[in-house]
């Protein structure tokens, strides 16, 4: 289901249960490890994003995520332009 379905699910469902549980684990940060690779920051913004959309927070709340979310989207960039980089790199070298 997207995370834009869970939003919209009544309080009660477990899809909404699982949304407030994610968004409260971004706002604390129990998260435990900060992502280290590509597919961990990916996963970490969509939990960010799926977390917003849900909504039910304080505007505090609401900013704290989204600059955990700026982070993770920052940490994504970083890891495409490198792969980018790569890419251009090799194609760029003569194949023997």
């Amino acid at each position: 289901m997207s995370a834009s379905l869970r939003a919209l699910s009544p309080p009660g469902s477990k899809t909404y249960a699982d949304a407030m549980a994610k968004r409260e684990e971004a706002v604390e940060g129990t998260s435990g490890v900060e992502p280290r690779g590509y597919e961990e920051s990916r996963a970490a913004l969509a939990d960010v994003v799926a977390a917003l959309e849900a909504g039910d927070m304080s505007l505090e709340d609401a900013l704290t995520l989204w600059e955990r979310g700026e982070t993770y989207a920052n940490e994504c960039e970083r890891w495409l332009l490198g792969a980018q980089q790569r890419l251009t790199e090799q194609s760029a070298e003569p194949s023997d």
